[in-house]
């Protein structure tokens, strides 16, 4: 009986050990592959872009958020719309 026992405690902590490793393997790769998509985001996020001056009030703003007109660049739909008519 008691060698019944010792079998059945060995089993489930090789059982257990077994579980454990295997995870530790599923993380890893989840970590890897995500570590990989966050440098790519960050990498994309930290592209600088040229800075622009408004013509109306001279505030700077970065080149994606500006308005172009004619006369310029512009920081609001306002702002383009008061010196360009």
């Amino acid at each position: 009986m008691k060698y019944l026992l010792v079998v059945a405690v060995i089993a489930v902590a090789f059982w257990v050990w077994r579980n454990n490793r295997l995870q530790n393997k599923e993380d890893a790769a989840n970590a890897s592959a995500k570590a990989s998509t966050k440098k790519t985001v960050q990498d994309t996020l930290a592209q600088p872009q040229p800075m622009l001056q408004c013509v109306a009030c001279g505030v700077h703003l970065p080149a994606g958020e500006a308005l172009t007109g004619r006369q310029g660049s512009y920081c609001s739909a306002a702002h383009r719309a008061k010196l360009e008519g």
